[in-house]
């Protein structure tokens, strides 16, 4: 077999095997042992995250990804250990601290969540305006796929109108949202500031914010309550590992979770995308990798493991009542955002008339 093809496989196992373990122990320490415990988790694996990206920026060797499995199982017994007798007043005080970063961190996260899925949905835009100037046979195919995600978003919305809107407070966000959201479509259109693909990604993504707001303390399983002590035999082990995966993830956090990190990915995709035609002919640069955009991409690629400890652990701590007022947040800053871009960006910036989908 060529080794090459092996290391690869073995590199890949790796990552998803860092990937499932961040998934299952940290939910798994907060369900069996206390927050306490969940809190002193995320800050170690937080910490071992930095560290590791800091060794690939500055060794850049496939094989971190390998050598940093071990480290994950020890930093949860670690974590058990620490907890599982007297706790050190030191340990108490950095988990305090690292809570309230968490929270303080909250804003940030949904501003970036936002910011990203406004991107995304103008990159898409313009990609299907570049299509729909490329050949006539396109435009019916993007009309088509358009009106599809509208339907798709809007009957998201009817379906998940009974328990988003369940009291006053939210189906008057919900009715304002909507407005908005039509008022806007319109005014970019008037503008011709958008178009309908980039006006049918986003009323997927308020369609996809308001279903989560749907999500109540009933939608959720105690995690404490699907914890069983393992037995002797190894298909009890099976199956109680399997009955509390199923009933402990949660699955609103998972969806969220997986969205943003995804949303982030792709908008940090784009971004060394904006401007680059001027920044290519300007003589004195040093082409794609001396853009400040592709630096700040390469940094936050290497440090996505830290990103997706910080953000997971972030969603487990919220409660369900506070992830649906973030939700309504998101939304409203995202459509706000939105209004800003159609209204305020100057017509005589060469970048922007490229960028924006006219």
């Amino acid at each position: 077999m060529n080794p090459w093809l092996l290391w690869t496989a073995l590199s890949h196992t790796a990552r998803l095997s860092t990937v499932l373990q961040i998934l299952l122990y940290l939910p798994l320490t907060l369900a069996t042992l206390s927050t306490s415990a969940f809190l002193l988790l995320s800050l170690l694996l937080s910490a071992h995250s930095l560290i590791h990206g800091t060794l690939i920026l500055l060794w850049g060797s496939s094989a971190l990804s390998v050598m940093q499995v071990p480290m994950h199982p020890f930093l949860l017994l670690v974590s058990f250990n620490a907890f599982a007798q007297i706790t050190h007043p030191l340990l108490a005080t950095a988990t305090r601290w690292w809570a309230k970063f968490l929270t303080f961190s909250g804003p940030s996260f949904v501003a970036l969540e936002g910011l990203s899925s406004l991107l995304v949905a103008q990159k898409v835009g313009q990609v299907g305006k570049a299509l729909a100037d490329e050949a006539e046979s396109y435009q019916l195919a993007i009309l088509l796929a358009s009106a599809a995600a509208y339907v798709v978003a809007f009957w998201w919305i009817v379906v998940a109108y009974p328990a988003a809107a369940a009291s006053p407070l939210s189906s008057t966000l919900l009715g304002v949202a909507l407005t908005a959201f039509l008022f806007l479509t319109v005014i970019g259109f008037w503008l011709r500031r958008t178009n309908i693909v980039e006006s049918a990604m986003l009323s997927l993504f308020l369609a996809y914010n308001v279903w989560l707001c749907g999500f109540d303390q009933t939608s959720f399983t105690d995690p404490a309550s699907s914890y069983a002590p393992l037995l002797s035999n190894i298909l009890p082990h099976l199956q109680t590992l399997v009955n509390f995966i199923t009933n402990t993830l949660p699955k609103p956090v998972l969806v969220a979770l997986v969205y943003r990190l995804a949303i982030l990915q792709l908008a940090s995709r784009i971004l060394p995308t904006i401007g680059a035609d001027a920044w290519e002919a300007d003589e004195s640069s040093d082409g794609w990798d001396g853009r400040p955009t592709s630096t700040m991409t390469r940094i936050l690629l290497i440090y996505r493991q830290s990103i997706f400890v910080m953000v997971y652990s972030h969603l487990l701590l919220l409660d369900p009542a506070s992830q649906v007022w973030w939700r309504w947040a998101n939304i409203m800053f995202t459509l706000i955002l939105w209004s800003i871009e159609l209204t305020v960006s100057p017509d005589e910036d060469d970048v922007s008339v490229k960028w924006k989908v006219e």
